[in-house]
């Protein structure tokens, strides 16, 4: 699918490896496990096999012993299956790569079964650290960086067709919901909110289906890989503070490919795109760096002050607000102003779509794009 070096690092042992559908998985794991035994759940009369005789799985992989790689892709489609990995595990010390679009049906339907036998990890779109000098904001806030997309010919007639991929083979073949037109209806709606706090009787009265029909909605997108909800930062003081979370789509061409919006990206999606993508890269970096134990936002209703992010690793917090305009001015500092004196605050930096670095008289660092994308990819974005 591409050649791009990802970030994503082979473990040592079993593990999870969750994703979007088309970032790169199968691929990744091609390369990383060129010997492994793989069971492909997407290969349909495969699939009818073993859902017929789930005993056919081990059978196929009789001749595994201790320390030998099974990858089974699209787990998630087969959840009962688990099962017989937990014993093979155990009794053979096969280790397996275990990929998913979905961690929805996994969590009802035995996930636990392999808690501390097998690691959890994600892989994201391409960042700007693994496309290298073909890393193109402007690009990537208009079509995002799935590899699907990216090295497509028409990356516009590519995350059309996503789109309605997701609804027909994530959604409708896996059962998901009930009210599939509904869901349909949901999806542009929860696609205007994207680095907004969620408005569920908002979104239910203009998808026109129950507010619980939405919390239920929402939840699968999260669980689909998506969307990510960023919870809100709870300091000490008594500053009165928001608490509903925000919702941040994980790619920027998914999220204008659901509201059917391709063209130019305009002024009014250009901050949410931006801060998306900043969300995306530090959750990315943070699968194969310490950059954080928690990642939330700030914002106080006595001041109206908000900063988009708020990174904590053990008893120190680095603040983040992003501002999608090239020139810089005084006013974007005041969220991060408004952090001065928090008790563990180490750093405080402004990203922006600018070209110029540099440190403000109380500093707050302000760093172009691509500086924060090399400093958090070098992990020294913590002082």
């Amino acid at each position: 699918m591409s050649n791009y070096l990802r970030l994503t690092q082979l473990p040592s042992r079993s593990f999870f490896l969750f994703g979007m559908r088309g970032v790169g998985k199968s691929t990744w794991v091609r390369g990383a496990l060129p010997d492994a035994t793989t069971v492909d759940l997407l290969d349909e009369g495969l699939y009818r096999d073993l859902l017929a005789d789930p005993s056919l799985f081990a059978q196929s992989l009789a001749e595994l012993g201790r320390g030998d790689w099974a990858v089974v892709d699209e787990v998630q489609r087969l959840p009962g299956l688990l099962n017989e990995v937990h014993r093979l595990i155990e009794g053979r010390g096969v280790r397996f790569a275990l990929l998913g679009s979905s961690a929805r049906k996994l969590k009802v339907a035995g996930t636990n079964l392999l808690a501390g036998r097998a690691l959890r990890k994600t892989m994201f779109p391409l960042t700007a650290a693994e496309l290298g000098a073909d890393f193109d904001l402007e690009r990537v806030l208009r079509f995002g960086s799935i590899p699907l997309v990216w090295v497509g010919d028409d990356p516009r007639a590519v995350l059309e067709a996503y789109a309605d991929l997701y609804l027909r083979e994530e959604i409708r073949a896996e059962a998901l919901v009930r009210n599939l037109p509904g869901f349909v209806r949901f999806l542009p709606v929860a696609a205007l909110f994207n680095g907004q706090v969620v408005n569920v009787a908002g979104i239910a009265r203009d998808a026109g289906v129950a507010r619980t029909t939405v919390e239920g909605y929402l939840d699968i997108l999260v669980d689909t890989l998506l969307a990510h909800r960023l919870p809100a930062y709870q300091t000490r003081t008594r500053v009165r503070e928001r608490r509903q979370p925000k919702l941040y789509w994980i790619d920027p061409g998914v999220v204008r490919a659901v509201k059917r919006q391709l063209g130019e990206v305009t002024a009014e999606e250009r901050g949410p795109l931006f801060e998306s993508w900043v969300c995306t890269t530090l959750r990315a970096h943070a699968e194969t760096a310490e950059l954080f134990d928690e990642l939330s936002y700030w914002a106080s209703h006595q001041s109206g002050a908000e900063v988009d992010f708020v990174l904590r690793r053990g008893t120190e917090l680095l603040g983040v607000e992003v501002k999608a305009t090239a020139r810089y001015h005084t006013r974007h500092l005041k969220g991060l102003r408004a952090l001065d004196g928090l008790e563990g605050l180490t750093r405080r930096i402004l990203v922006y779509a600018g070209a110029r670095s540099f440190r403000t008289e109380d500093g707050i660092d302000v760093w172009p794009a691509g500086r924060f994308a090399e400093e958090t990819a070098a992990g020294t974005l913590w002082p």
